[in-house]
């Protein structure tokens, strides 16, 4: 009952103001583990870092952009404006992307003058909503199959050893005369049968 209690209580030290004060006590950690325990405590309670001339900065890595912001974490209007910005910027991507297969597509068409170009209505792309593209049928291209050429066979007093076509003669020649050796051989008319 009277044992020393363990250090996890920690009002009387004061808790630390931003993630700098927050990191040098992490880094007074007795163990490596307890330290990287620390340092990402430190990174989940404080969102901003200290500036070198005052204020706090916070990184958000979607937009890859810094924001200055009053504490240590932005507050509500702070993350508002954030989220606001980060808006902004998808619709930027997005804006980018439809230009760039605006153009891709523009650049096909111009590699393939003989055929007439769809018209294509004006696209505003300020402050309207989003519209689904219509799909343009594409031209159907005529499929080419491949045959392949027939080979020259060798003429009769051409033919290339080892081959089935040149040594069929010999083998139907072989196969004929065992035919003959074990056919039985057709029964001789009888007598009688001539008289008939």
């Amino acid at each position: 009952m009277l044992a020393p209690m363990s250090a996890h209580a920690q009002w009387w030290r004061g808790t630390p103001k931003d993630f700098e004060d927050c990191a040098d006590l992490a880094e007074k950690a007795k163990t490596k583990e307890d330290r990287t325990a620390q340092l990402a405590d430190c990174n989940a309670k404080f969102a901003g870092r200290r500036k070198v001339g005052g204020g706090y900065t916070y990184y958000d890595f979607m937009q890859d952009r810094s924001f200055d912001i009053a504490g240590p974490n932005p507050t509500p209007d702070e993350q508002k404006k954030i989220d606001q910005e980060y808006t902004g910027y998808l619709e930027k991507q997005r804006r980018s992307r439809i230009v760039a297969a605006f153009n891709a597509k523009q650049l096909e068409r111009q590699e393939r003058p003989q055929e007439q170009p769809p018209q294509i209505e004006q696209a505003s792309l300020h402050n309207e909503p989003a519209k689904a593209p219509v799909p343009v049928a594409r031209p159907v291209k005529p499929r080419v199959t491949v045959v392949p050429l027939p080979k020259v066979r060798p003429q009769a007093g051409s033919c290339v050893k080892g081959t089935f076509s040149c040594e069929w003669p010999k083998l139907s020649e072989g196969l004929d005369g065992l035919k003959k050796l074990f056919a039985p051989s057709p029964p001789q008319p009888t007598k009688l049968a001539k008289r008939n």
